[in-house]
């Protein structure tokens, strides 16, 4: 690819209400070149500014990666305009057929669509945003995994790709007119004017951005992509245990009603079953901002808890919001009515304002220093007093958008300002609202960063009200996502098939939920829509049959020492159009290194397609490979190869509707074809 646009450097900034324009030239002594690295420098006259444009590779594959820095050399504070992480303008033949593949987040539940693979066509102005709230509103665009792929629609299948590395408000835009293919990447500008302040010795960065390139389809780009956010942004604590995604059994089934004793019963029966980490929900709490437990619920606190989940050998993880506030006046709780903590809210509560919501309150600006410090404080506390395994945060987590005037980020410019209540949250939009974002994010990684260094072997999962903070920047801070906030099969396959395109799939997270399964196969159907990746049961086990129960042990037994080697490292193929809950829909796994792999195939509810052929991915096509079809034992073996594979594909039969089958994939090696 060629870029014909020349990197665009800011050309004025505000002081004092004065615009200045700004002159840039290159600093050659200060910039370098070596084979990970580039730094150009640029110096700013008149203004004293100090500009570095930095690209970086972090692993010998995968994408590289680029972002603008920006100091202040001089002792006035000045205001920024908006400076995009990457602006180009690619150079592309007249007329070729070029399709865009781009993601939905699963926020709320999984739309129709989903999983948007277009064709680009001459005229086309597109844009994808995405941020930490992803509501889904009547008659707006979805928001986006920030990612884009854009490749040949035939042939080979060249293309690249762009992503952000950032959790608050972004976009990424194309537009493509006769040779020209242009757009941009990083902070999203609307609602806007925006602009952001830089004190004397302060610093701006642009959210990073990564570009690939990539051949033969989505696929082929996303094992690529895969591998790297694994290797480059994910956690190496967290990918060398082995144990890595977990089974969990969580308490939300049961909802606010959670207590002790149903919490101990669950952790007992996880026990018994096979699982390895009990997730403790919201309900435990005094009150919304008051992290400490409800005495009445739990007489002997959260840590005796904790530890009895460790003598059963299962890790323990607790749901918290720690982004909101609420209306406790006990001491130690994040309350709206005491006086500091009130400055930090994104906005006043309503007047006699009482916590409406169970579990939801006012979000704090984490862009305040004093917010930042105290919510920093507050998680180390719960980690070390409650002898925590996982933490999860939920809720609004980063503001977006604010009302106060004397908070680090932008004021909203007059005018602006939107106040507004739904859903039992306060929500605040205005020409500030990429900033307080852009602060807010940055403290919430600050956070997160130094918890981590306290306590290294801490798992962290990202919610955020299912599938909102599915993006690039959160896979840095945390080891997993709630993809989708809707837990029945079919929004969990296809939250799974979505971002499995983009990210790995030991991070997205499907919660199983109670589900009609009064059959076997149906039963089984249930719990594979939830194994594709990080598997979290959402229901008391202790209502299952004896039949369920020992099928359950089977299917986590088979998790542990079958699938989940392949979904922590194996390449990943969608092998049919996202699932519908009417056809059947599949997913492939298969790992060259291990020489094996698996074939996960759904039937969903038309009883008018008792058989259907997979076309398989990923193999060699001189090799053989031995099939088994867990469900009907190794009587079922058959060998095939792999170009009957890949073209014909695997016959899989499955009578009843809303059943499924695991089929098993080894690659036959020279001395077991003898």
């Amino acid at each position: 690819m060629r870029n014909a646009a020349a990197e665009t450097l800011p050309d004025q900034v505000e002081v004092d209400g004065a615009v200045r324009a700004l002159t840039w030239r290159l600093d050659p002594a200060a910039s370098r070149l070596d084979s990970r690295q580039i730094e150009l420098v640029y110096l700013s006259q008149g203004t004293p500014l100090r500009l570095v444009s930095r690209w970086r590779v972090r692993a010998r594959f995968g994408p590289i990666e680029h972002c603008i820095e920006i100091r202040n050399l001089g002792n006035e504070s000045l205001w920024l305009p908006l400076q995009s992480s990457l602006s180009f303008d690619w150079v592309i033949g007249r007329g070729s057929r070029l399709e865009r593949l781009w993601i939905e987040k699963g926020a709320d539940t999984p739309s129709p669509a989903g999983t948007h693979l277009d064709e680009l066509q001459d005229h086309d102005r597109w844009r994808g945003t995405s941020s930490t709230y992803a509501r889904p509103l009547p008659g707006e665009p979805r928001e986006m995994i920030p990612f884009v792929l854009v490749e040949e629609a035939a042939g080979l299948r060249r293309g690249w790709y762009l992503g952000v590395e950032f959790s608050g408000r972004t976009q990424i835009t194309l537009e493509r007119d006769g040779r020209s293919l242009r757009g941009n990447a990083g902070l999203n500008p609307l609602p806007g004017p925006y602009r952001t302040r830089l004190p004397p010795g302060g610093t701006f960065v642009t959210p990073t951005v990564f570009l690939g390139a990539s051949v033969g389809g989505p696929d082929a780009a996303g094992n690529v992509l895969r591998r790297w956010v694994r290797q480059v942004l994910g956690y190496p604590p967290t990918l060398r245990d082995a144990s890595y995604p977990l089974m969990v059994s969580n308490s939300w089934g049961s909802g606010m009603a959670v207590d002790e004793t149903l919490a101990q019963g669950m952790i007992e029966n996880a026990a018994s079953l096979g699982l390895e980490m009990f997730h403790l929900d919201a309900g435990w709490f005094r009150a919304v901002g008051d992290w400490h437990p409800d005495s009445a619920k739990f007489p002997h606190g959260i840590a005796a808890l904790a530890d009895f989940a460790h003598s059963h050998g299962l890790k323990f993880g607790l749901w918290v919001s720690w982004g909101q506030a609420g209306a406790s006046h006990d001491p130690g709780a994040l309350s709206v009515y005491e006086p500091a903590m009130r400055d930090w809210l994104i906005a006043d509560p309503p007047p006699a304002w009482n916590a409406p919501e169970p579990f939801k309150g006012v979000t704090v600006d984490l862009g305040v220093p004093a917010a930042e410090a105290w919510a920093g404080r507050e998680l180390e506390r719960l980690v070390g007093d409650y002898h925590l395994d996982m933490l999860e945060h939920d809720g609004y987590l980063v503001a977006q958008g604010s009302e106060r005037s004397g908070h680090p980020a932008a004021p909203p410019e007059p005018g602006t300002l939107k106040v507004s209540e739904n859903s039992g949250y306060l929500w605040v939009a205005g020409s500030n609202s990429t900033d307080v974002s852009d602060y807010a994010t940055r403290a919430y990684y600050r956070i997160y960063e130094r918890l981590r260094t306290q306590h290294p072997n801490l798992l962290l999962e990202l919610c955020n009200d299912g599938g909102r903070m599915v993006d690039f920047g959160s896979a840095a801070h945390g080891d997993y996502f709630s993809v989708t906030d809707t837990y029945d099969p079919l929004a969990n396959r296809r939250a799974f098939f979505d971002a499995s395109h983009v990210l790995p799939p030991a991070m997205l997270e499907s919660y199983v939920a109670d589900w009609p399964a009064p059959r076997p196969e149906t039963f089984r159907y249930l719990l594979r829509s939830g194994m594709l990746g990080w598997f979290s049961l959402m229901l008391d086990t202790r209502r299952w049959t004896e039949e369920q129960r020992a099928d359950a042990r089977a299917q986590f037994a088979l998790y542990a020492a079958t699938l989940r080697p392949l979904i922590r490292s194996a390449d990943l193929y969608h092998v049919s159009d996202r699932p519908d809950g009417v056809h059947w829909d599949g997913i492939e796994y298969y790992a060259p290194a291990l020489h094996r792999g698996v074939l996960y195939a759904f039937h969903g509810d038309s009883s008018d397609e008792p058989v259907h052929r997979f076309r398989l991915a990923g193999l060699k096509p001189a090799g053989r490979y031995a099939l088994v079809f867990h469900d009907l034992g190794p009587g079922s073996k058959t060998v095939l190869s792999g170009t009957t594979l890949m073209r014909q594909g695997v016959a899989v039969t499955l009578p009843s509707p809303l059943s499924s089958e695991i089929v098993l994939i080894e690659e036959l090696r020279p001395r077991d074809l003898h």
